[in-house]
């Protein structure tokens, strides 16, 4: 895999530009699952239930993703897909503006959960 950014000059060949977007595509969960170390960047967490199902965001006591942290969620399963916190009272989940949320996916839709600051995401995609 390349290194970015590149230098003035470097030639991006097929492979690397190929390279950039792919991602591991993890093991459906079918159970309500929270975000754990190895779910982040390039990584796609599925969630794939026939009945609502929930992906939930560790405190930074749990486990403290860096900010700038992305973990990206695909909701397979027939179930809505519900991204929250915990903790809502200690980790903070914004999908709307400056507003706490707890946004929602249905069947074949995607969201990048974003890391913005200390127990701060944002949820950004697909959502309801």
């Amino acid at each position: 895999m390349p290194t970015f950014p590149g230098l003035t000059g470097d030639v991006v060949t097929s492979a690397m530009w190929n390279g950039l977007p792919a991602f591991t595509v993890q093991v459906a969960k079918t159970a309500d699952y929270t975000a754990a170390s190895g779910d982040e960047y390039q990584q796609l967490v599925q969630m794939n239930k026939a009945t609502a199902v929930a992906f939930k965001l560790p405190t930074d006591a749990t486990y403290n993703f860096a900010i700038g942290t992305v973990i990206t969620v695909l909701n397979i399963g027939v179930g809505t897909c519900t991204i929250s916190a915990v903790t809502p009272g200690t980790t903070t989940v914004l999908s709307a503006g400056g507003t706490a949320a707890s946004p929602t996916l249905a069947q074949y839709k995607s969201a990048a959960c974003i890391k913005t600051a200390a127990n701060a995401w944002y949820v950004v995609g697909a959502i309801a």
